[in-house]
């Protein structure tokens, strides 16, 4: 077992080159082994393994950085970098991060959660460290950012010392790797090559008249002959020098190409392909489904512990909208590289040339949904909240200041549980309810989803609803099926002592937090505010008696609380989340510590009545 003796990338460099594929090997048993138990990102894991220990290898870390674009692909990294003993409690409370994380390790630059932000964040380490060897690795997933090639272009620019690797899969800009290309870059990568290069620049620039102009036909010829073999025109043309594509499974040519392009200057671009879910075969066949698996059977593949079926908000939302553009044809979907993890891959599968999928471009997407608005279609965009934070100006400009007639249906709101702080959905409630026109909703439960998307499709306004990532509550309380009015809140139970308005996915806790308060004597109404913006101040405006309580499953600060203390202009105790970071962990004890349960509202009701 060489992984034991493994608890710095100096180790790592110990072993001979040959020793390194029984590691791979090694590193991929552990990661199965611990996702099949905690779940986590498995397939991108698998298919980055080589080329981990190939950059451990020939960088000289942690002086050298490599920053991951998206950091879910950085479970090897972590084993190989003394971390391989906590690796049991990856996306546990308390355990380590499933991203990049400073704060875990010295071998860690920044967190990275969100795609496309590895160049534009290597690169200006790259021109704060010139003698520093800076890597960024990219999927090709991350090419369809802006970010990404805002990155590249500036890159370019500026000809500092950067190395992008970009690792292709499934879809892969390029062909597969073949003899021809590995010989090409096998030349164009050699030391010898470059010198000679170097020299015979350096000799038409300075000793022969004309010179420059010859270096200039040279370039031209260069280039013109190269982009018949190799496929890396475009980065050539950004300024990189391109190399690629290479196997990024066969180590020994990892190892040598990377040896030779970390000596050379400026920037410099290796494609690689792998596999996604390499060497575990269920995870080879269905990549999507272990890009983020729950805990499963090694054996089979197949999930661990299953319980009663439960649906979840998002497959109520997946089902309705494709019930919705059965009798309209006018609705198009909008996602932006996430149809599965929306729900939308089920209008897809039924409305092909009415779905699109924009890749990694938020901003993109919500831009693109407001032209199809005014074009005569009514978008829906359904993007995870913690994403749809890359959208926030095209949310004023394009959409709330013109009134653009669309839906944003808001995925993973609140807390997410095991993704952690990149991830958490807290943010949107108090990002949004300051932009004008917009409308704001939250369900309670799969049937008020239903109404809520709807009445939003019948509207010809812009509209947001918002809701978990969780299965969807059960209740024993018979619960009233009131139509959708604009800005209408609905009373469901009354009571003498105080007011409980709650939002959202906190209305069942706090119906049930209320009968806990009854049995002891309490007597409480409570509100189902359905609607953040616009509130129902009739209905708010007639609580007389005892104190108010908002409930909500976002930050506290500018959020639903505060809307409604704004609207009454009295004291309200606001329950909900902090103005801080939230770490990972399972979404129920997340939701226990922060005393979003029945039990924990019950008991902050019961706390503040007693000062009262």
């Amino acid at each position: 077992m060489y992984l034991e003796r493994i608890n710095s990338p100096q180790d790592l460099k110990r072993l001979k080159i040959d020793q390194l594929t029984q590691l791979a090997r090694e590193v991929r048993s552990r990661i199965i082994e611990v996702v099949s138990s905690r779940g986590g990102h498995l397939a991108s894991n698998l298919g980055t393994v080589e080329l981990t220990i190939a950059l451990h290898y020939c960088l000289n870390m942690p002086e050298d950085k490599i920053i991951w674009d998206v950091g879910h692909q950085s479970y090897a990294h972590k084993i190989l970098t003394g971390r391989n003993k906590d690796f049991d409690s990856l996306r546990q409370y308390k355990g380590l991060s499933g991203f990049p994380n400073p704060q875990e390790s010295v071998y860690d630059v920044f967190i990275t959660g969100h795609s496309g932000t590895a160049i534009p964040l290597a690169l200006g380490l790259a021109v704060s460290n010139p003698k520093v060897k800076i890597v960024a690795v990219v999927g090709d997933g991350s090419l369809s950012s802006g970010l990404c090639f805002e990155g590249l272009n500036n890159a370019g620019h500026l000809k500092c010392n950067l190395l992008v690797v970009l690792n292709t899969n499934e879809l892969s800009i390029a062909p597969n790797a073949g003899s021809l290309s590995n010989y090409l870059n096998k030349i164009i990568s050699l030391p010898i090559y470059n010198r000679f290069r170097n020299a015979v620049e350096n000799l038409l620039q300075t000793r022969l008249p004309r010179g420059k102009h010859i270096l200039k036909i040279m370039d031209k010829y260069r280039e013109a002959t190269k982009s018949l073999f190799v496929p890396g025109i475009l980065f050539e043309e950004l300024g990189f020098r391109y190399f690629g594509p290479l196997d990024g499974h066969n180590l020994e040519g990892l190892i040598r190409a990377l040896r030779n392009i970390l000596q050379l200057k400026g920037p410099r671009l290796l494609h690689i392909t792998t596999k996604k879910g390499k060497g575990y075969l269920p995870a080879e066949r269905q990549p999507v489904r272990f890009h983020s698996a729950s805990a499963f059977d090694v054996t089979t593949g197949e999930a661990r512990g299953k319980s009663p079926r439960i649906k979840t908000y998002t497959e109520v939302f997946s089902q309705k909208l494709v019930q919705l553009a059965q009798h309209n044809p006018r609705i198009v979907a909008i996602t932006a590289a996430m149809p599965e993890g929306t729900g939308l891959d089920r209008f897809r599968d039924a409305y092909p040339d009415r779905f699109f999928d924009v890749g990694i471009a938020e901003s993109f997407a919500v831009c693109f949904a407001v032209g199809l608005s005014r074009g005569g279609f009514k978008p829906v965009v359904a993007i995870y909240s913690t994403f749809l934070q890359r959208a926030y100006d095209q949310i004023i400009e394009e959409v709330g200041l013109q009134n653009i007639n669309m839906v944003l249906a808001i995925d993973r709101a609140g807390i997410v549980g095991e993704d952690g702080v990149t991830h958490q959905g807290m943010f949107d409630l108090a990002y949004l309810r300051n932009i004008p026109n917009l409308i704001i909703l939250a369900p309670r439960d799969a049937s008020e989803l239903e109404q809520m998307l709807e009445f939003a499709v019948s509207m010809h306004s812009p509209i947001a609803i918002r809701y978990p990532k969780s299965q969807l509550p059960i209740t024993k309380y018979p619960l009233p099926l009131n139509k959708i009015q604009l800005g209408r809140a609905e009373l469901l139970r009354r009571g003498d002592d105080a007011a409980i308005v709650a939002l959202g996915s906190m209305v069942i806790p706090s119906l049930e937090a209320a009968e806990i308060l009854r049995q002891e004597g309490i007597s409480c109404s409570v509100i189902n505010a359905r609607f953040l913006k616009p509130l129902d101040r009739d209905l708010l405006h007639r609580i007389k008696r005892g104190p108010i309580f908002t409930v909500e499953e976002g930050i506290l600060e500018g959020g639903f609380g505060s809307a409604v203390q704004e609207c009454l202009d009295r004291p309200v105790c606001r329950i909900g989340l902090p103005g801080e970071f939230i770490t990972h962990g399972k979404r129920d004890l997340l939701l226990k510590m922060y005393g979003l349960t029945p039990e924990g509202i019950a008991a902050r009701i019961r706390q503040h009545l007693k000062s009262y």
